[in-house]
C-alpha cells in the first residue's frame, strides 16, 4: 500500500452522532470498514482490518485532530483477520487504549499462533503475509473481556456488546443507544455499496469458516432486531438502513443456504456444487434486486464471499454429520 493510498481523503465517510467509516484498504475499495465513534473529544475504534491498515486509521486521527492519547477503546467483534488482524500493531501506538474482546476470541490476540494456522490452511502461507502482514499479540493486560451485556463508556456514552454467534462463537455486536445502531462485524451479513440501487442496499449472509450455525444467526439477528435499530454499520461495508427489510433477506438466504449445502452434502464433487448454486442464488437475487450489472459481474465482485461460504457450509454439514 502506497502513502498516497493511506492519506487519500476519499477513504473517510462521516456520518451522524459522531461516526465515521474508514476504508481499511483490505481486498478492493469499500470492502472492509474500520468505524470510528467520537464523543466529546474521545475515540473509540470498531474493527481495525489488517497490519496495512493501521497507517489508514492513524492518517484519520490526525486528519480529524485527534490525538491518539484520546483512543479509550478499540472494540474488536470477533477475531478473523480483516476485523482484527491489525490490532496490536495498532495498539502499539494507541497508549490508553484498551481492546475489547469476547470471552472465547480475548486468548487468539494475546497468543495469534492459532489464528495465524487457521488462516494459512485456507488462503497458504504466502497469501497470509501479502494480506495480512505479520500479526503483532495484543498484551494482557491491555485486554477487557466483553461477556454478554458488557457496557463499554465512551465519555459517557454507553455502548453495549451482546453475544451474537452464529458467524462464529467469538462474536459480539456493539449498540449504541445515541445512534440508534448497531455496530455488527459479520454478523448483520454483508453490503457491498456496489450493489445499491433505488430499492436500497443488498446484503448477504457470511457463512465462513469455521463455527457457521444457521440457528445461532437466526437468533442473533433477531435478538438485534429487538432493540429497534435504525441502522446497522457493518463491517463490509459500512452503514446499512431498511433494517428489517434486510433481516429478512438475511433469514431468507441463510435458510436457502443451509437447502444447498444439505441438497450436496453426499456429492462427490460437493465443493463446485454448492459454490454454482451460491453463485446462482446471488445472482438471481441481485438481478431481483434492480442491479444493473450482468452475472459475471456478480460473480467477480462476490468470488471471495462465494468461495468462503462454501468452506463454512462445508464445514457446518462435516460438524453436523459426525
Amino acid at each position: 500500500m502506497s502513502a498516497d493510498d493511506v492519506l487519500q481523503p476519499s477513504i473517510v465517510t462521516d456520518f451522524e452522532h459522531g461516526i465515521s467509516a474508514i476504508d481499511t484498504g483490505f481486498f478492493r475499495p469499500r470492502f472492509d470498514a474500520s468505524h470510528l465513534i467520537v464523543e466529546n473529544g474521545r475515540a473509540a475504534f470498531v474493527d481495525v482490518g489488517t497490519n496495512y491498515s493501521v497507517p489508514r486509521l492513524l492518517d484519520t486521527l490526525a486528519q480529524k485532530s485527534i490525538s491518539v492519547d484520546a483512543v479509550d477503546w478499540v472494540l474488536l467483534t470477533h477475531v478473523h483477520l480483516d476485523h482484527a488482524g491489525g490490532a496490536g500493531l495498532l495498539m502499539q501506538s494507541l497508549p490508553n487504549a484498551r481492546a475489547v474482546l469476547h470471552p472465547r476470541g480475548a486468548r487468539h490476540m494475546v497468543d495469534p499462533s492459532a489464528l495465524i494456522a487457521g488462516a494459512t490452511a485456507v488462503y497458504g502461507a504466502e497469501e497470509i503475509e501479502r494480506s495480512y502482514g505479520t500479526l503483532v499479540p495484543v498484551p494482557a493486560g491491555r485486554i477487557d473481556i466483553a461477556n454478554d451485556d458488557y457496557v463499554v463508556e465512551l465519555s459517557g456514552r454507553p455502548l453495549r456488546c451482546i453475544d451474537t454467534p452464529g458467524h462464529a462463537r467469538h462474536h459480539y455486536c456493539i449498540h449504541d443507544a445515541a445512534s440508534a445502531a448497531f455496530f455488527t462485524g459479520d454478523t448483520f451479513g454483508l453490503s457491498y455499496r456496489e450493489f445499491d440501487t433505488a430499492n436500497g442496499a443488498f446484503i448477504l449472509p457470511t457463512s465462513t469458516p469455521v463455527q457457521f450455525e444457521p440457528d445461532a444467526l437466526h437468533a442473533s439477528i433477531d435478538r438485534m432486531l429487538g432493540y429497534s435499530p435504525r441502522q446497522m454499520f457493518l463491517t463490509h461495508y459500512s452503514r446499512v438502513t431498511d433494517v428489517e427489510r434486510l433481516a429478512d433477506d438475511l433469514h431468507a438466504q441463510i435458510e436457502a443456504m443451509v437447502t444447498i449445502a444439505r441438497t450436496h452434502a453426499g456429492d462427490a464433487n460437493r465443493h463446485a456444487r454448492i459454490a454454482a448454486d451460491l453463485a446462482d442464488l446471488y445472482i438471481a437475487r441481485a438481478a431481483a434486486h434492480g442491479c444493473a450489472f450482468g452475472a459475471e459481474r456478480v460473480r467477480e465482485l462476490l468470488v471471495m464471499d462465494i468461495e468462503l461460504n462454501t468452506q463454512g457450509l462445508e464445514v457446518w454439514l462435516d460438524r453436523a454429520a459426525r
